[in-house]
């Protein structure tokens, strides 16, 4: 059998079997409670664990990185990059970013450090950058910048930026299908490093699907560039003819959740579908994911999915796919000691406040690379999951927020608890 469509079987049994466990609050149509001030001793099926708040000061936090130092910058979505140093917040945002515009769920986004960051002080992020002619159309854009720990960036520049501009005056003449959502939408932006110092971009469908099987636009794509924008002479479609040299893969809607294994340098990506059909993909050069073409989910106005579901020749299965309710964030392997039973797993955020709550799902992988086990950890808490981030000493961090909206957000911080951890199943 297909692993993938294994997979499918094992997640729909796995999520109607934990449905009934989920908190009350977290049931459709009620708006989640106000994050409390924790912390919070919860069973997991490894064994209890604790939960923190580092601090609640956060609006919309978005990504977080760690610094040699310790320390953490964090993004927060309306536009402001921030500090976080010996566990306290700085209540001054850094200065110094380009011009951008945060409307409806646009933002500041992803960030990453170099890998040589230590040396040369060069942080990377995401942004939806606003014509100068026109502020409503926007396309996305990675910056580089140096911090030197103070108060500003310096040497700040743009190292790439996608060709297609786009505005809610073009949304309604361009005759898409679907019933697609505002151009305001699914930027992806998230963005990591490999061992080459090459960057990975995820570049989300903007709510304009059709782009996305366009090899002549950025638009629902995973890029490749070198560290300073320039192309890898072995990105999979230098010199087609037909297609933009910095596509890496193809077929995406919205890329929330880019992280390489440490351990294997496998990269993987979370993805949200339409109507359900929220996707985890292993990511390999070249290779077509389906969207718009294929989905697990259903458009928003039910028009007919062309390809249907999956198993079609050309196009790459997710690993997992969850129904209506998933709403992946971002996500690690975890490659910790503090944790041994999670050792290899993955812990994916999730932002939904549908049927079955919010919080982190611990997927468990075979040898096949289909899943085996799926665990959803955290409901209690009730309150949406943005980002996972493993600290450098293994314990794990979580970006969190009560909706997608100016919402408050918070940072928390889990740990194991009072119990010996279990052996992993």
């Amino acid at each position: 059998m297909n692993p993938s469509l294994r997979s499918i079987g094992i997640v729909a049994a796995a999520l109607m079997s934990i449905g009934a466990l989920a908190p009350a609050h977290s049931q459709q149509g009620r708006p989640p409670p106000a994050l409390g001030d924790g912390p919070w001793d919860l069973q997991t099926e490894t064994g209890m664990v604790h939960v923190s708040v580092l601090t609640k000061d956060l609006e919309s936090p978005w990504g977080l990185v760690f610094l040699p130092d310790g320390g953490m910058l964090v993004t927060e979505r309306p536009g402001r990059l921030r500090v976080i140093r010996d566990g306290k917040l700085d209540p001054n945002p850094i200065q110094g970013l380009p011009d951008l515009v945060a409307t409806g769920i646009s933002g500041l986004f992803g960030i990453a450090l170099h890998p040589n960051f230590a040396q040369n002080r060069l942080i990377y992020f995401a942004y939806p950058k606003p014509q100068p002619a026109d502020r409503d159309a926007l396309t996305l854009a990675v910056a580089r910048a140096r911090w030197d720990g103070g108060a500003a960036l310096a040497d700040v520049k743009d190292i790439f930026v996608a060709k297609d501009w786009y505005s809610t005056a073009m949304s309604q003449q361009n005759n898409r299908c679907c019933g697609q959502g505002p151009s305001s939408g699914s930027f992806g932006a998230r963005l990591e490093f490999d061992k080459q110092n090459r960057l990975y971009i995820t570049s989300g469908d903007r709510n304009w699907g059709e782009k996305s099987q366009d090899p002549q636009s950025h638009i629902g794509k995973i890029l490749r560039v070198n560290d300073d924008g320039s192309i890898p002479k072995d990105n999979p479609f230098v010199g087609k003819k037909g297609h933009l040299p910095e596509i890496y893969t193809i077929g995406h809607r919205n890329q929330t959740g880019l992280r390489f294994d440490p351990a294997t340098d496998v990269l993987w990506s979370t993805e949200f579908g339409p109507a359900g059909g929220d996707e985890l993909n292993r990511i390999e050069a070249g290779k077509n994911y389906g969207w718009l073409l294929i989905t697990h989910g259903n458009h928003y106005n039910n028009e007919p999915k062309k390809l249907g579901t999956g198993g079609v020749a050309g196009y790459v299965d997710p690993v997992i796919w969850w129904p209506r309710g998933g709403n992946p964030g971002n996500l690690i392997v975890y490659r910790g000691s503090v944790f041994p039973a999670w050792q290899g797993n993955l812990l994916i955020a999730t932002m939904s406040n549908r049927a079955l709550g919010p919080g982190l799902v611990r997927a468990v992988l075979g040898d096949n690379g289909a899943l085996v086990h799926e665990e959803r950890m955290l409901t209690e808490i009730g309150t949406r999951m943005r980002d996972v981030v493993q600290a450098p000493d293994g314990k794990i961090f979580v970006l969190v927020e009560a909706s997608a909206f100016a919402s408050p957000g918070a940072i928390l911080v889990v740990e194991p608890g009072a119990e010996p951890p279990a052996q992993p199943r």
